[in-house]
């Protein structure tokens, strides 16, 4: 059997304010084009189809026409809720939409029933593990602790049950959304943690042909059969080096795994550039990333005027600015002596010193009215003599 990996979606995600939803729409007809290009025989989603729990109206109508259009395809799919979801709404009329062949599994109660498929070697048991948010299922499970480990444990438990009682040689795919020790996680996915830990052993998923991992947003082959996929776009600009994509995946008929990687087309790359403005400016190397999405970091000393709008001029793609002080300005934010001063002294030498230059006249006359403004009485911070205004 052929199966298509995927996961973490995030459809209706934006990225520092960029809508991603044409984007995420191309990537929906690169995995429609790999699915029959490739002959895929079962896609399997591991959860955080959309990014919110209650996702907005466009995103909605894309899980609509992805799922109609992977209904009319060669493949069958099998689809689970992630941290992101809201398990009830994605699974909404689940029970009817099986009938197309796209199976929704958000009920934490049927982890030991599988979806059964049949190939040429005999059978498959697909196990869909929605997210298990532990105080969720704790009382309901009687489990002993409060934590992903064990509400995994038990959920695996019921696997392993179910597929005791199948006949010799059924193969068996498991589903999980959750962060599996010996992974590395990047700066856009929700922290999940329960009491300071979030992690869970790989050994939790032992004795199955292959465990289809969803959660984190870079792809890790933790074993042959252990591997998360990752998201098929970047959401962070920690994720600017990863590969992205979906994993193709042979289940031969004696449970043997074969993967490759199908790397996913990237709409706008992202980059990272650090130094001061005129470098990143002059610099020729750097034209490669005019059509990137960029987050710069300047090193001036002095923070310069306009900068947003000077690199834009140059990198039209920038989302995210940042100033780092040099060595030589120190390394931590200024404190202005505040003991008899007033509120307009203190707030231009904070300028001074954080820029390395004093505020021009017209910022002068910009703070005095800023701070005049806050207060309940302007004349209780009376100009100094000489002050200007």
């Amino acid at each position: 059997m052929r199966i298509l990996h995927t996961s973490d979606w995030h459809l209706g995600r934006s990225f520092h304010r960029e809508g991603m939803l044409g984007h995420q729409a191309a990537y929906v007809d690169h995995l429609l084009a790999a699915v029959e290009v490739e002959r895929v025989d079962l896609v399997v989603v591991a959860g955080d189809v959309y990014d919110r729990a209650l996702p907005q109206v466009d995103a909605v109508r894309l899980a609509d026409d992805t799922f109609a259009r992977l209904a009319a395809s060669r493949a069958r799919v099998v689809v689970t809720s992630g941290n992101h979801d809201s398990a009830q709404r994605l699974g909404f009329g689940s029970r009817l939409i099986d009938a197309a062949g796209v199976f929704i599994r958000t009920d934490v109660d049927t982890v030991g029933t599988p979806v059964l498929f049949e190939d040429d070697h005999g059978a498959v048991a697909v196990y869909g593990l929605p997210y298990l948010e532990p105080d969720s299922v704790r009382e309901r499970w009687g489990l002993a602790a409060r934590s992903h480990e064990a509400a995994l444990t038990e959920a695996m438990t019921r696997v392993r049950a179910d597929l005791a009682g199948r006949p010799t040689g059924t193969r068996s795919v498991v589903l999980a959304h959750a962060f599996v020790a010996g992974s590395r996680p990047s700066e856009s996915e929700r922290d999940i943690s329960v009491g300071g830990v979030s992690m869970v052993p790989a050994g939790v998923f032992d004795g199955v042909d292959y465990t289809a991992l969803g959660h984190l947003h870079g792809r890790h082959t933790l074993t042959e059969r252990l591997r998360y996929s990752g998201s098929p776009l970047a959401y962070s600009f920690s994720e600017a080096d990863h590969l992205k994509g979906s994993w193709l995946v042979d289940l031969a008929a004696d449970g043997a795994v074969a993967a490759e990687f199908v790397e996913a087309p990237v709409p706008r790359p992202l980059a990272r550039l650090r130094g001061d403005l005129e470098s990143l400016l002059s610099d020729p190397r750097l034209e490669r990333h005019q059509g990137s999405y960029v987050q710069a970091t300047l090193t001036d000393d002095s923070r310069p005027s306009q900068a947003m709008e000077r690199v834009r001029a140059r990198f039209p793609h920038t989302l995210v600015l940042g100033f780092e002080r040099s060595q030589a300005m120190g390394g931590e934010t200024p404190r202005a002596r505040t003991t008899g001063r007033s509120d307009h002294e203190i707030a231009l030498d904070f300028v001074a010193d954080l820029r390395g230059v004093p505020a021009s006249a017209a910022e002068t006359r910009l703070l005095r009215e800023a701070v005049d403004a806050c207060c309940d009485d302007p004349d209780l911070d009376p100009v100094p003599a000489g002050g200007a205004r």
